[in-house]
């Protein structure tokens, strides 16, 4: 019967992810439409509607920056024209509209719509005020200091309200609209909406579900693709003069002490300023190396893939291309433009588009550059396109850029550009000061940014702004936070005072600690992306999420799920003079196991803990799975050994997700997932890895694995698949080895076919 129902898991499995990689189409189906004169009326599922009203009956069928996607399975819902009425009633939601009626904020009674929410009647109409919106995120965290910020944020599609509203008509905070998307053989191209003078709106109202919430919105909005695994490494950065050899020598010293990187981040100094005799910084726009800080170009990105790193550089475009940069007389000629004026930046024309990839950025990619950094933060709005905006935009051409060439797995660094850019995944946040007060905002704001499907902010790790000496401590806690968050680089402005090699701090042994369990959680923090990418609930995400009824949840925002399975509080203030920092912990239902302490601590209440300065405070939940690499300097190749450490827990399930790490093909099924369970009764454990399912080119075909039990007591028996393992302090697979001390158990399996059933059976002490 368990084999027959793990089969169906299976199947279930693989029919969702299958769907999650269906063509998106926004025509939704014509059942699912009704339209009442000016009106059209679409239900999207039982919780969302769209709303247009057009005087010409103009209506959008096109994608728009925000939405893709509106062919869904047609809901259960009923309408109803009564009393000069016309009802929309779906299982959830309940739409009223006075037929012929505008819907405007002055009179309620023409549009509204109520649901239930806790057993009471909610009501929504337009201009109706959303005091209680949990809210998403914003485009920069330029001058961030302290929590100078949070009034900047904009609202996301989750609310404590139990409703939420996108316009997709309003002008959003850089003046720009949501415009719309013609289809194209290459890049889906800008057009202007048929009416500019419509209403276009998308009703969510999922009370507290918000994860369903977060589900449909990226699924009619695009999904949050996956980074390359590589993405997860540690990104070295720092706006710097370096050289050629300053940036080799960076990595001799990284491989001389160990620590673990995958990016390198070149940042504006690789192009000359201005002009091509020109040592100094001057603009920012450049395209042409600098043959005095660069010499050999391909040399130098070849050396740094040589040394298992991936190349991002910096971009400024907001200049265009001069005429004494390398090419430019290549891109004026096609585009039909003098051949001594400087070409303005138009990347909202198709042919300038086009050409200047070609010219400008293809012969870079071609020697090496990885992915590009795209730096936004001139003029908000594009020149000669109508209320487009400029940072949407370029993060859409750089990104299906990328795609069309399959120059590996697409990823672009950029700027926010608003509601829609959860499809491009990383996120430059900018600028911020380094200091403890804003280090303390940002948990609060990364997991926020999730409301929106936003999951991928990169922050200056150590803060950008500096006054003062270095902060031996205050870089430790960043780096810390930075473990368990999104992308981990640092970077600082090209203050000379501001140090951000490591080892140059007398901590530097905690620092590459954090780094090393950073690396360690690669295979989870890979297989929760997945996870990101088929649900929209992103890496890191609010509490409220799963304890939406618990009014904790939404006021320690220091706090927030990192995956499914860990609870963080990052240290984000100064110790004491001895060391310690004391903190209020607020757990919630449930079993914790509080990695730091190795104590199994009892959910819906709150603790005082102390922390000394190599603690991150993080919290398994009881029964979880977490699989862990060793310890790996890069994350180029795939470890053949896999760390699975298991909390107490009546039972536990891991489906541990791989794929080629580096191309789109996981949308298109080629991946695996390798299901792991525990099973706890009578103080008898069962650890079950069964079979890998699904398949991908150069798949592991066999694996070791290491089981760390963790909070258990003295097993007095082992056996893996009916052979008893001796109990030995020696670590040789086969065996088994118990620690009285930290009170965990580990079993060394030696490596074992993929395809093959692996069940460890473990008998303890009372």
């Amino acid at each position: 019967m368990k084999k027959i129902l793990f089969i169906l898991l299976l199947l279930t499995i693989k029919i969702q992810y299958a769907a999650s990689a269906t063509e998106n189409n926004p025509v939704a189906d014509p059942a699912a439409i009704v339209l009442s004169g000016n009106m059209r009326f679409t239900v999207l599922t039982p919780e969302i509607l769209r709303i247009e009203w057009s005087s010409k009956q103009n209506f959008e069928d096109r994608a728009s920056f925000t939405f893709l996607n509106r062919k869904l399975p047609v809901p259960v819902f009923k309408t109803e024209r009564k009393d000069g009425f016309l009802y929309v009633r779906t299982n959830k939601l309940t739409l009223q509209y006075r037929i012929g009626s505008f819907p405007e904020a002055s009179n309620p009674q023409n549009l509204k719509i109520t649901f239930q929410m806790n057993g009471q009647v909610q009501t929504w109409f337009p201009g109706k005020k959303d005091s209680l919106n949990l809210k998403g995120t914003t485009r920069t965290l330029d001058g961030s200091d302290g929590d100078n910020k949070r009034s900047e944020m904009e609202e996301g599609i989750i609310s404590s309200s139990g409703w939420a509203l996108i316009d997709e008509t309003k002008q959003r905070g850089d003046g720009s609209i949501s415009l719309m998307l013609e289809k194209d053989d290459e890049i889906d191209w800008v057009a202007q909406r048929k009416d500019k003078e419509a209403i276009d709106w998308y009703f969510f109202g999922y009370g507290t579900d918000y994860k369903t919430a977060l589900k449909d919105f990226t699924t009619i909005a695009g999904k949050i693709p996956m980074p390359p695994m590589y993405a997860f490494g540690y990104w070295y950065s720092k706006y710097e003069q370096y050289n050629e050899q300053d940036f080799k020598d960076l990595v001799n010293v990284m491989q001389e002490k160990q620590v673990p990187i995958d990016v390198m981040v070149v940042d504006m100094d690789w192009h000359y300023s201005g002009n091509k005799t020109d040592n100094n910084r001057g603009g920012w726009t450049g395209w042409t190396w600098n043959k005095r800080l660069f010499p050999d170009p391909p040399g130098f990105l070849k050396w740094l893939h040589d040394h298992n790193l991936k190349t991002t550089l910096n971009l400024h475009p907001a200049d265009g291309v001069a005429p004494d940069e390398t090419n430019f007389a290549a891109l004026a000629s096609e585009l039909g433009l003098p051949k001594d004026t400087t070409v303005a930046l138009n990347i909202e024309n198709k042919s300038f588009y086009q050409s200047f990839f070609k010219n400008i950025l293809r012969p870079h990619e071609n020697i090496g550059v990885d992915f590009w950094w795209l730096d936004w933060q001139q003029w908000p709005l594009a020149r000669n396109e109508e209320k487009l905006g400029n940072t949407f935009w370029l993060n859409h051409v750089f990104y299906n850029d990328m795609k069309l060439q399959k120059r590996g797995r697409p990823m672009i660094f950029h700027r926010l550009g608003g509601l829609g850019n959860h499809r491009y995944q990383i996120g430059f946040s900018g600028d911020s000061h380094a200091n403890f007060s804003t280090l303390a905002f940002q948990p609060y704001f990364t997991a926020t940014a999730s409301n929106v499907g936003y999951g991928y902010w990169s922050h200056d790790i150590g803060g950008h702004y500096q006054d003062g000496d270095n902060n031996p401590e205050l870089f430790l806690r960043w780096i810390q936070y930075g473990v368990f968050s999104p992308v981990l680089r640092t970077h600082s402005t090209n203050n000379p005072k501001i140090e951000r090699r490591m080892w140059k701090y007398p901590n530097f042994s905690l620092m590459k600690e954090a780094l090393e369990l950073r690396y360690s959680m690669v295979p989870y923090i890979y297989t929760q992306a997945r996870l990101a990418y088929d649900t929209g609930i992103s890496l890191c995400r609010p509490l409220y999420y799963e304890f939406a009824d618990v009014n904790e949840a939404y006021t320690y925002e220091n706090e927030y799920m990192f995956g499914n399975d860990i609870l963080v509080a990052p240290i984000t203030e100064a110790s004491d003079e001895n060391g310690i920092n004391k903190k209020t912990i607020w757990l919630p239902k449930g079993k914790w196991y509080e990695v730091n302490s190795g104590t199994m601590l009892e959910g819906n209440q709150t603790y005082a803990r102390t922390f000394k300065q190599n603690d991150i405070p993080h919290y398994y939940r009881e029964g979880a799975i977490i699989p862990h690499f060793p310890k790996v300097l890069h994350l180029k190749n795939r470890p053949d050994k896999l760390l699975l450490k298991i909390t107490p827990g009546k039972s536990g399930q891991l489906m541990y997700y791989e794929d080629e790490n580096d191309n789109d093909n996981y949308q298109t099924g080629a991946y695996t997932f390798t299901r792991i369970i525990q099973e706890v009764s009578k103080g008898n454990g069962t650890y079950t890895i069964h079979p890998v399912s699904g398949s991908f080119v150069n798949m592991p075909t066999e694996r070791a694995y290491d089981l760390e039990l963790l909070s258990v007591s003295l097993p007095k028996k082992v056996t893996v698949n009916g052979k008893t393992y001796p109990q030995s302090d020696n670590e040789n697979v086969g065996t088994w080895k118990y620690d009285h001390v930290t009170k965990t158990a580990k079993v060394y399996i030696p490596k074992t076919s993929c395809k093959q059933k692996t069940e460890i059976n473990i008998r303890f002490y009372k």
